[in-house]
């Protein structure tokens, strides 16, 4: 039975034009890329500033409550802290106490991937311009890839009361982060059908975040015209 099983999925591959996908001894159909955690050009923990800082996402992702995109933050977001933190504090701490020891002023503590936000700012280790660098945009990876013929849009489900965890999985667990779910398209039927229509009007909410007029109730949708119009 299980050759026969491999079988016919070895021949749902051949139909698909050999698009799925065999990763870790599991198979996938396309567009199936859970689990992908791509290595960012800085090592961000979410685990770190989400979890043990408890950090909410909208502040870096503010665009979640605004527009379709929930955007990825301006390094100049990232100096709102890190102007002033260049370091774990134990680090700046021990070189306080060294400096102390050995009758000097402290030097400044940078951590290499902070380095690495102040020199695609074009920064040096004082978080002053640096005439011989220029800033560059930081080229994070995408994660998160829906097909072109799909519509989403953040707002209604932030508005909604949706949580980020819900389709992002547990991010303030994640050093790095990774697609939790495979985002299909009976994945997300299966949540709409599970969800009842909210009694959170969306009075806040401008008219095109959700369709609807404001003070209005959402309710939720398994028309196909709802994403694919």
């Amino acid at each position: 039975m299980l050759a026969r099983n491999l079988r016919l999925l070895a021949v749902l591959a051949a139909l698909l034009g050999g698009g799925a996908l065999l990763a870790g001894g599991e198979l996938r159909l396309p567009g199936d890329h859970s689990g992908f955690s791509p290595t960012q050009p800085i090592a961000f923990s979410h685990r770190l500033h989400a979890g043990e800082m408890g950090i909410d996402c909208r502040y870096c992702h503010a665009g979640a409550e605004q527009s379709r995109h929930a955007g990825i933050p301006e390094a100049s977001v990232c100096m709102n802290c890190h102007a002033t933190v260049t370091a774990r504090r134990d680090l700046v701490v021990a070189e306080q106490a060294a400096a102390t020891r050995d009758g000097r002023e402290p030097r400044t503590v940078v951590a290499p991937e902070l380095r690495k936000l102040y020199r695609a700012l074009g920064l040096d280790d004082e978080r002053q311009r640096d005439p011989a660098l220029a800033p560059q945009p930081i080229e994070w990876v995408r994660i998160h890839q829906l097909p072109d013929f799909v519509y989403f849009d953040h707002r209604p489900h932030v508005l909604g009361g949706v949580a980020c965890e819900s389709c992002h999985g547990p991010v303030q667990a994640m050093d790095r982060v990774r697609q939790q779910h495979h985002l299909s398209m009976g994945w997300c039927i299966d949540c709409h059908r599970s969800r009842v229509p909210t009694v959170l009007p969306f009075a806040a909410a401008p008219e095109p975040a959700t369709g609807l007029p404001a003070g209005h109730p959402a309710t939720v949708s398994i028309d196909c015209a709802t994403c694919h119009f």
